[in-house]
């Protein structure tokens, strides 16, 4: 995999979009213990080429599943409406119903489980780091010094599934890191751990 590096601290490839925090100016990132300690946005661009460590809860391949049916629900239901209007041709109207049906049980099935995989974040003495997407994927590296607040956010239907999203918005431009589909009790101690670890962190967050 080709990386290139900017000066505004993204990092791209053809597959992935990758934010690092203001490591070019943080060397607080971290690497595996069996790495050495680096200060440069190159150095903190070795992380990204492995995953974090943990996995969101599997409770939340169910979420994503009935969060995305509705959508296939309408549009099924808009075609069904069309299906029972007067014919002018029946084969295309049997078609596409039967297309759509087929899509949605392929993203029903693989969209879930896929985010499931790829959906990971970690947190160590020194920094955040998370992963997201499906299609489009996005790991994001930030340094606690960096660190503004840490906040947990829980809808309807995730409470019903026992889940809850985390935010650590940090002093970075690109926007706060977001960590979705944890289980409730490691969503609080999530917040607890970084709020503890950021009170102790040397920085401004700016």
């Amino acid at each position: 995999m080709v990386l290139v590096f900017q000066s505004s601290g993204v990092v791209m490839s053809r597959s992935w979009s990758h934010t690092l925090d203001s490591c070019n100016t943080q060397p607080a990132c971290v690497l595996p213990a069996d790495v050495v300690p680096f200060a440069s946005a190159w150095q903190c661009g070795l992380m990204l080429l492995r995953d974090p460590v943990h996995l969101v809860s599997p409770r939340a391949v169910a979420y994503w599943t009935v969060r995305a049916l509705p959508a296939w629900i309408i549009v099924l239901a808009g075609e069904l409406l069309w299906l029972s209007s007067p014919p002018d041709d029946t084969g295309p109207r049997v078609v596409v119903p039967a297309v759509t049906v087929l899509l949605a049980a392929a993203h029903l099935i693989v969209m879930p489980r896929w985010r499931y995989r790829v959906h990971r974040w970690e947190v160590t003495s020194t920094a955040v780091y998370t992963q997201s997407g499906w299609l489009r994927q996005e790991r994001r590296i930030a340094p606690l010094s960096r660190v503004q607040t840490v906040d947990t956010e829980r809808g309807p239907l995730e409470q019903l599934f026992m889940l809850a999203n985390v935010t650590v918005t940090t002093a970075s431009a690109a926007g706060p890191l977001r960590i979705h589909g944890l289980d409730r009790a490691t969503a609080g101690a999530l917040v607890a751990e970084l709020t503890e670890a950021t009170s102790h962190s040397q920085g401004d967050a700016t």
